[in-house]
């Protein structure tokens, strides 16, 4: 990695902080952006699991505003983000103690709050966001058991900062998972230091969970998903002039940020001996890693299967090991 501060100050200058700031905190406040329906679960796509309709329930409940947009953008993001904290919910009962949760630069940490509240504080998580309004929608039905947030961009909470923040110490020490959820890509292509911090925080035998929008070997895939997209399901909830204006004002900002699954395979790779495809809905990608094959096996027999109809899903899918389809892919096999 880097200099620490020179990867500090570069991610003072990405965009996320600085051309797409006003996109960002006018969508937290819910004053721009705004879906013209509120996205639901699909639970046409959802087994008959009792721990997992408790959790949808509570996860409609405790969203605000920047969710809301979130999950009306991304195909079948929300039915994902249940399956996900669903699965931390069943990886926690298997370990003693508590199970202390980052998700980095997750808006107003809905999914961190909701863990921490249905395992009744056994799960300590901490969310972070630059944006104030992010963290007044976290804070909107009270302090929650057992999560915490940090108002900051990510780079800003170091380890020094934990310890010497008493409501923080506790995670001082490292995480035993971290979710990078389309964070990155918000900041620049510099993926080997970002995972680099990301590993930082993490104990020796953690996993780190990371969801991003990644380029297409061939841009033309790239750009026929994105039709698809926006097409199949974000028109469901933006009209075309709001697609049209998303798509000029941060994506194609973003995209500049974006790297390819390779990129990020030798970025992973160079902290964790394991890789595992998650997840897939077009150009998004959920990813798994760890040094540790039993936990991570233990948190992906916790997942139940992916909620997405077949025709979002591309290769490489669920659950592929990333290094092994990426040279099975390179080698034309």
């Amino acid at each position: 990695m880097q200099d620490s501060s020179a990867f500090s100050n570069e991610c003072d200058r990405g965009p996320r902080l600085n051309q797409l700031s006003g996109f960002f905190s006018e969508t937290a406040a819910g004053r721009s952006g705004m879906p013209l329906r509120r996205p639901a679960v699909d639970m046409r796509l959802m087994p008959n699991d009792a721990l997992l309709h408790q959790l949808i329930e509570l996860h409609s409940r405790r969203q605000g505003y920047f969710d809301r947009h979130y999950h009306a953008s991304i195909p079948y993001r929300l039915e994902e983000e249940c399956r996900m904290a669903h699965a931390l919910l069943r990886y926690g009962q298997t370990r003693p103690g508590h199970l202390l949760v980052y998700t980095l630069g997750t808006a107003e940490g809905t999914m961190a709050r909701v863990i921490s509240e249905m395992s009744g504080g056994k799960i300590l998580s901490l969310a972070c966001s630059p944006n104030e309004e992010n963290y007044k929608c976290f804070m909107a039905f009270g302090a929650p058991l057992g999560a915490s947030f940090f108002l900051g961009p990510f780079h800003h909470l170091t380890k020094e900062h934990l310890a010497s923040t008493d409501e923080l110490a506790c995670f001082s020490d490292g995480f035993d998972v971290i979710l990078e959820d389309t964070t990155f890509q918000m900041y620049s292509p510099n993926r080997a230091d970002q995972v680099a911090f990301l590993a930082e925080h993490l104990k020796p035998d953690g996993i780190a969970l990371f969801l991003e929008k990644f380029r297409a070997f061939d841009a033309s895939d790239y750009r026929a998903r994105e039709e698809q997209k926006n097409l199949g399901f974000k028109a469901h909830y933006f009209g075309a002039d709001e697609i049209a204006r998303k798509t000029n004002l941060v994506l194609n900002t973003m995209h500049e940020c974006e790297v390819t699954l390779s990129d990020m395979a030798n970025a992973v790779t160079a902290h964790f001996s394991h890789c595992v495809v998650t997840w897939n809905s077009g150009n998004f990608y959920g990813l798994a890693a760890s040094n540790d094959a039993g936990n991570l096996s233990r948190y992906l027999t916790s997942m139940l299967q992916p909620a997405i109809p077949v025709e979002y899903v591309y290769e490489p899918k669920p659950y592929s090991d990333l290094a092994g389809w990426l040279s099975r892919h390179n080698a034309g096999l």
